[in-house]
């Protein structure tokens, strides 16, 4: 009889933690769209990122240090890690951040990011057995509708090219794969000692790039340092930790349509900081984004 209680409970204060670190993610996801913003100003893409996973590996050496984590097992694990942080890292923020060097706007550029979890769907139900009802679907396509109302005003097709076009392409197949890569390959590996590679991994691509086609010119400021040390520690470390531990319990589809609300936070955000009030199409945009959630996340 005593213990009863606590089983019960269990599976509740699971459900909260869960919540509480969607909740996170969506904040801190969004809000590195601000961030990116503006360390963009004061480096250009290949070199922001360079520091950026630098500064990711500075971090993580003392809690790999004091916490000491299970390293990769064998060759296949380490190897199964590094293209996952390539495909999430390397092609996911490369390509979203050169996109907008090359001037393609922030409220395109958010909304060919936000088609992930059509795409994460498509290939979830096909490959991966996870079949979605009639409701999912449907939330799907409103998430994805909701999206676009909130980002329409910030639209500009004059700054669309075909190379801004290919880059940002080149992030949304890296995010969607490189989550879904990680989740079937490598699902018991330990997130410190996964970062830490998939950190490394993208030092490696970003460093010769910031050199070769950049010259690694920064600007250092204190909005830089800021903006780097918010996108790592907040972003890049708990943020994407929240992200597997949330897909390793759950749907695929189920959990990146919270990526439908990460551009309903940059307007909030910018709002706040910045004094860019939403639209009333933007409002609107916001309550059918967040319907279309909860026809995928929601459970009996």
């Amino acid at each position: 009889m005593s213990s009863a209680p606590s089983v019960s409970r269990h599976p509740v204060d699971r459900h909260r933690f869960d919540t509480l670190l969607a909740w996170y993610f969506v904040i801190v996801w969004g809000s590195g769209f601000v961030a990116s913003k503006v360390g963009l100003q004061y480096a250009a893409p290949f070199t922001f990122l360079g520091l950026r996973f630098a500064f990711g590996l500075l971090c993580l050496v003392p809690i790999i240090a004091w916490t000491r984590p299970r390293w990769p097992g064998s060759r296949g694990e380490l190897l199964h890690l590094g293209v996952a942080g390539l495909m999430m890292h390397a092609m996911n923020l490369g390509g979203s951040h050169y996109a907008q060097y090359l001037g393609l706007s922030a409220g395109i550029t958010a909304l060919i990011l936000a088609t992930q979890p059509l795409f994460t769907a498509a290939i979830s139900s096909t490959l991966m057995g996870e079949r979605l009802v009639a409701r999912q679907w449907l939330g799907v396509a409103l998430g994805l509708a909701g999206v676009a109302l909130v980002v329409w005003h910030k639209i500009d097709v004059h700054a669309v090219t075909l190379g801004s076009l290919l880059a940002v392409a080149l992030g949304l197949v890296g995010i969607t794969a490189g989550t879904l890569y990680q989740r079937k390959f490598c699902p018991r590996s330990d997130l410190r000692s996964a970062a830490f590679v998939q950190f490394l991994t993208a030092l490696v691509i970003f460093v010769p790039l910031g050199w070769f086609v950049e010259g690694l010119q920064v600007t250092w400021s204190w909005p830089l340092l800021g903006s780097v040390a918010f996108l790592v520690i907040c972003a890049s470390i708990l943020a994407v930790s929240a992200l597997h531990t949330l897909m390793r319990r759950g749907q695929a589809t189920r959990v990146t349509s919270l990526l439908y609300l990460t551009p309903i936070i940059a307007v909030l955000m910018e709002w706040l900081l910045f004094g860019v009030a939403p639209t009333a199409l933007s409002v609107g945009g916001i309550a059918v984004a967040s319907a279309g959630v909860a026809l995928v996340s929601w459970r009996r």
